[in-house]
């Protein structure tokens, strides 16, 4: 079974992990837990300064998944060009959503609180929970974004700012 995790993933992939967003396998060890060898990928996720081990037998179970492919990359980017969704339930309802989708790890959902939490210069503040899964999402989608297309993160936030202002214009 765990011959094809091996196949999966490799020393140097780029993975998105569903709660971390978008980190690098360093390599694959084997670790002794509880009695049991466990062969554990190790990913760095270098912006946060963090080392996580995971299962290989149960990377995919948890959500672990590959980059998304250029053509997802441009779905999301068209998802921010869209009419912000604002649902009229309570804040703290929607707050719990949008958690869950940027946890979901999914690249459409996280574009999507993205485009619902972007405001304009000439749009009212934003709340200090509203701007904290604003930055949350917009930094896992920026993340993702330069992985994928193999540039800086600077210049794929300059990408996803050109394509929300141009949606205010």
């Amino acid at each position: 079974m765990s011959k094809t995790k091996k196949a999966e993933f490799r020393p140097d992939d780029f993975v998105v992990y569903p709660t971390h967003g978008v980190g690098r396998i360093v390599s694959i060890e084997e670790q002794e837990v509880a009695g049991l060898r466990l062969e554990m990928f190790v990913i760095s996720f270098e912006k946060d300064k963090m080392t996580l081990r995971v299962p290989t037998a149960r990377a995919s179970e948890i959500g672990m998944r590959g980059l998304s492919t250029p053509d997802l990359v441009e779905q999301a980017l068209n998802t921010l060009k869209g009419k912000a969704r604002v649902k009229r339930a309570m804040w703290s309802r929607r707050a719990q959503e949008y958690e869950q989708k940027i946890n979901s790890g999914d690249l459409m959902s996280i574009a999507e609180v993205v485009r619902d939490l972007h405001r304009n210069d000439d749009q009212r503040e934003q709340s200090y929970s509203e701007r904290q899964l604003y930055e949350a999402a917009l930094d896992r989608l920026t993340r993702e974004i330069a992985a994928v297309n193999g540039m800086d993160e600077a210049g794929a936030q300059k990408k996803v700012d050109a394509v929300l202002t141009a949606r205010a214009a």
